[in-house]
């Protein structure tokens, strides 16, 4: 199976711009109503503040002209009303675009999570933990300038520019032609920066990402790293980590100041002919002193909103990659994942049938991990699972669980397609416990009642007391109600594995499978749990995973995998007096106890 390690830029397919535009902003629909009111406001705003170059263009060409006071305190009394209600405005648009931004932040957050949870395994074993946590957080925040942006600066001042070039347009076509000239001049430049400036971004995200993996990685292994004192060589590879981040940095960075150097040279550009139309090709006399004040206004006012767009287009280009990155988890679909037209499976007995079943991972589908697979597990039997280390033993019980899908053949649940019924239905009569004894930041009793939420405290005790854990648990402190962190903090590896043990009896399972389940459980204490949980396995179909042989010599059967195979089967006397696989595998374990 392919990786994509800490170390290693992540892959992304090549999607159009314009179409993460527009599903990103899409978003917005759901809150048509707010959106509608901050336009409304924001054309009470934009009218406000084009009126506001007429009106000074009156005081001078008319009220001052006139020397009519009285009428030009009127009118700077109305400008000082109409600005105070344009500030209100702009700090009222402002407000409602951050809440519409703030929910739809968290819609895409809360999809992303929820669809993240239905991904196969195959999704986490092929990358690291931190670069899914990458994108749910740091990618889903960056879209906020865009979206809160898209509505408060993109369409007023689309609006603005529209607004100005007619009023200027209207009033004198040659003055309008200062702002006209230049406009091909930025689309030409953003053009050819948004080529460019896309793909660095990109690379910064990447390089985001590796840090935020390779720092999630390195503390969750810090017991590692400190037993082998690799603190130096681990701060040597996070420095060179910060260094490609910071390289992929300025690069797009230096891209989009430069960007702002076309900006204002245009604009310098787009002054120097208003004033070049005005005086000497129209001539002073030409134009009156008041609209000749006013173009300077409209043209000043012509250039924010270009100068607003051009930041927009540059945190755009910025985050538009962090879009990009969320939509390709989303649109990443689950390898598993129930048919249409599936069923329930009803409750059953346990049966459980492979029927010729080959397994390959499906980016390697050249490499058979199952060849050709058949047995039949009969209710309430145990069956083990023996053989070297990826031989494929654990496949077998994935496949159970259907964590994967099979390559061809079938698997069967009491005669039960695992292909023709639900998933969760499945799962809800499994009970499954892996070498990977996880445990959650939270009580011991509510670590214990995750297999089963609705367990009340009788029930816990009592599956505690099964696998001998009450004993360890009402030691400590607060018993039951003790908190422990994911990496059961002050717990042995034993402990550890009992509670574990004891949150999987819990839920009741028709079929059980033990990977590995005692591996972290010293002697005396694995005699103590084959004790507890002999009563438990009875009526239970159950797979067992054990390197310890000792542990699985009562097995109902014993199933020898080797490359994918099963290539022997039977009980420990009859496997034991064939002197084959099992028997070199039972006497050398044993030379080694001994």
């Amino acid at each position: 199976m392919a990786i994509n390690s800490t170390k290693m830029d992540e892959q992304q397919k090549e999607v159009v711009k314009s179409a993460t535009i527009l599903r990103l902003f899409s978003y917005l629909k759901h809150y048509k109503r707010q959106v509608a009111l901050v336009l409304l406001v924001l054309i009470g705003t934009i009218a406000i503040s084009t009126v506001n170059p007429l009106l000074l263009e009156r005081a001078i060409d008319v009220n001052i002209a006139r020397k009519d006071w009285n009428g030009l305190l009127v009118l700077c009394a109305a400008m000082l009303i109409l600005n105070l209600i344009y500030a209100a405005g702009v700090r009222l648009r402002m407000l409602l675009m951050s809440r519409i931004t703030n929910k739809i932040l968290l819609q895409i957050r809360d999809e992303l999570y929820c669809h993240i949870q239905t991904l196969s395994f195959s999704f986490f074993d092929s990358r690291p933990v931190g670069k899914v946590l990458a994108r749910i957080i740091g990618d889903v925040n960056s879209l906020k300038d865009v979206l809160n942006d898209g509505v408060t600066k993109l369409i007023p001042n689309i609006l603005t520019i529209l607004t100005i070039l007619i009023i200027m347009m209207i009033k004198n076509i040659y003055l309008a032609l200062s702002a006209i000239l230049v406009l091909p001049l930025i689309i030409i430049g953003m053009y050819f920066i948004q080529i460019v400036a896309h793909k660095r971004w990109q690379a910064f995200r990447q390089k985001t990402s590796n840090i935020t993996a390779y720092i999630h990685e390195d503390f969750s292994g810090i017991r590692v790293v400190k037993s082998f004192t690799a603190e130096e060589e681990s701060q040597k590879e996070f420095d060179r980590l910060l260094s490609e981040q910071e390289t992929a940095f300025a690069h797009a960075v230096r891209l989009a100041d430069g960007f702002s150097a076309v900006i204002e040279i245009t604009w310098g550009i787009g002054t120097f002919l208003l004033y070049f139309i005005g005086i000497s090709i129209l001539g002073v006399d030409a134009v009156p002193v008041g609209t000749f004040t006013a173009f300077a206004m409209y043209l000043s006012m012509f250039w924010d909103p270009i100068q607003n767009l051009a930041g927009f287009y540059n945190k755009l280009v910025t985050n538009l990659s962090a879009a990009e990155r969320v939509f390709d988890i989303l649109d990443t679909p689950a390898e598993v994942a129930d048919a249409p037209g599936v069923t329930d499976l009803p409750p059953i007995q346990g049966k459980v049938t492979f029927d010729h079943v080959s397994f390959a991972y499906s980016d390697e589908p050249e490499t058979m991990v199952l060849n050709d697979v058949s047995f039949t597990a009969q209710p309430g039997e145990t069956i083990a699972l023996v053989g070297p280390t990826g031989a494929g033993k654990t496949t077998i019980v994935n496949l159970i669980s259907r964590f994967y899908n099979i390559t061809s053949g079938t698997v069967l649940v009491d005669n039960h397609s695992l292909m023709d019924v639900s998933i969760k239905s499945l799962r809800a009569q499994m009970g499954v416990m892996t070498q990977d004894n996880f445990l959650f930041s939270d009580t011991i009793r509510d670590n214990i009642a995750y297999g089963r939420l609705d367990a009340t405290d009788e029930e816990i005790i009592a599956a505690a007391k099964a696998v001998h854990a009450h004993e360890f648990i009402m030691e400590l402190p607060d018993g039951y109600q003790t908190e422990i962190s994911e990496r059961g903090t002050r717990l042995s590896n034993g402990q550890r594995q009992l509670l574990a043990f004891a949150r999987t009896m819990i839920s009741d399972p028709r079929i059980l499978i033990l990977d590995e389940a005692t591996s972290s459980i010293d002697t005396r204490t694995e005699i103590q749990v084959q004790q507890g949980i002999e009563s438990l396995l009875k009526g239970r179909t159950s797979f067992i995973i054990a390197h310890r042989l000792s542990t699985i010599k009562n097995a109902d059967r014993i199933f020898v995998i080797d490359h994918g195979k099963i290539c022997e089967a039977g009980n420990h006397e009859e496997l034991m007096a064939q002197k084959g696989a099992y028997y070199e595998l039972y006497q050398a374990q044993f030379r080694r106890v001994v």
